[in-house]
């Protein structure tokens, strides 16, 4: 086959099998959805992350005006219009801090940084259309300082920690319901393929440490800290992350080994799965939502994937992808956070490195009770939460439908956090109650 008519089989198979990957977005981080509730913006992906931001101000990482002031400045699809804003308005908040902090008002400079922190990594999501660009360190380590200085002032204790991780560390906090030193059921929490052990504080921490969870949160490879500074990409046997976090766990004086919980979010839903397979000092695993294969997600046919073997097909399946991106802000970011996080060089070769990112014998494997989440809108990723929840076999097991009535149906519940946390924290109570292991 020619170089020109390998081209245009692989374009054709690009409209036909690559394009419909843009809906499905979801599924591969915390973020794109194609239908996402029409906020603010007719762009989906400016759309989604604004009702992402927005859902925060329950659990104080936003403020309602201060959302919808920053969201109409900016020009929609403009990802440097977005970056400014979200920025401009993360600055405004931080210097509110500081006029707080010297003059004694600790608490209210506090809740300041922790909305600074969040709306920096606002700022900080669509700089990733370009891999290279050197603010995406800068403003996640400004955001992330925000986030300790305001730990620093916190009238239960949220801790930084350093994990011991293959040489080097894994960042997190640990967040206690107080400082009593009492051992209390611990729940570890990582994200997915775009999120901040910070957001972690505000989706989750915030919720489980008012039911007497104490609250361990990581990044692991291909996350936060670890992708921006550490250079350490995503891999597939999340295992080797999420033991060296139990080790660390188990060294706590506040930790109850008998009662330590994992959650994973968004693409966490396959990684969480994955560690609990081998794990088995978990006593119980959350995935919100359930991913059984990663790769499988795409809709790739059998000859599309024999058309990512070959260079010719995977070039010209790259510029095909690269000619869309230009005007498609959902693919553009899509791609380009892939190829960032797992070290790819190519949109085409990235797709190729998601085919170990499945639970194909594994799921078996599973033997704590496991909660699988969907959301009734996040149809983009149309039968992955079944296909997980199915292939349990040897594990108690729940499946936990979020819905559009309950105002839930969005990816991962943004939007509907209280909800979000309501059902999955009963969920954890009910469970451990029932094998004698509930909160105190």
């Amino acid at each position: 086959m020619t170089c020109y008519s390998q081209r245009m089989k692989a374009t054709s198979l690009f409209r036909q099998a690559v394009l419909p990957v843009c809906t499905v977005l979801c599924v591969w981080g915390l973020s794109i959805s194609a239908y996402a509730i029409d906020f603010a913006f007719q762009d989906p992906a400016f759309s989604f992350e604004s009702v992402r931001a927005l859902g925060y101000a329950v659990s104080g990482g936003a403020d309602i005006g201060e959302v919808l002031h920053t969201v109409h400045r900016i020009t929609e699809g403009d990802d440097e219009s977005w970056y400014r804003e979200w920025f401009q308005t993360a600055q405004d908040r931080e210097a509110a801090a500081r006029e707080f902090h010297e003059t004694g008002h600790s608490d209210s400079a506090r809740r300041e940084l922790l909305r600074a922190s969040a709306y920096y990594r606002c700022a900080e999501f669509f700089l990733h259309t370009r891999t290279n660009d050197l603010r995406i360190v800068g403003v996640s380590k400004t955001g992330r300082d925000c986030y300790h200085q305001a730990a620093a002032l916190s009238p239960t204790p949220i801790q930084p920690v350093e994990i011991p991780f293959e040489g080097t560390t894994l960042p997190g906090y640990l967040c206690l319901v107080d400082d009593s030193g009492e051992k209390r059921p611990l729940l570890i929490v990582h994200t997915g393929f775009d999120g901040t052990g910070e957001e972690l504080y505000f989706s989750t921490a915030f919720f489980a440490l008012q039911r007497g969870w104490n609250v361990l949160i990581f990044e692991g490879p291909g996350q936060g800290r670890v992708i921006r500074e550490q250079n350490i990409p995503f891999r597939p046997n999340w295992e080797t992350a999420v033991t060296p976090v139990v080790d660390f766990a188990l060294t706590l004086p506040q930790t109850d080994p008998d009662k330590i919980a994992l959650m994973g979010i968004s693409f966490g839903g396959y990684l969480a799965p994955r560690a609990a397979a081998y794990e088995k000092r978990l006593a119980a695993c959350i995935a919100n939502g359930g991913v059984f294969d990663f790769h499988k997600v795409a809709g790739l046919t059998p000859e599309d994937e024999e058309t990512l073997e070959s260079p010719e097909g995977r070039q010209a399946m790259n510029q095909a992808i690269e000619s869309q991106a230009a005007t498609n802000t959902n693919l553009r970011w899509f791609f380009a956070n892939g190829q960032f996080t797992f070290h790819a060089d190519s949109p085409a070769d990235w797709l190729r490195m998601t085919r170990p990112y499945t639970l194909t014998n594994v799921a078996g494997q599973i033997t704590c009770p496991i909660l699988i989440c969907n959301s009734e809108d996040d149809s983009q990723m149309t039968g992955q939460a079944q296909a997980l929840y199915d292939a349990i076999t040897n594990a108690p097991k729940t499946f936990l439908l979020f819905t559009e009535k309950e105002g839930a149906e969005e990816h991962c519940q943004m939007g509907a956090i209280q909800v979000s946390n309501e059902r999955i924290l009963d969920w954890l109570s009910d469970t451990f109650a029932a094998i004698g292991k509930e909160p105190e």
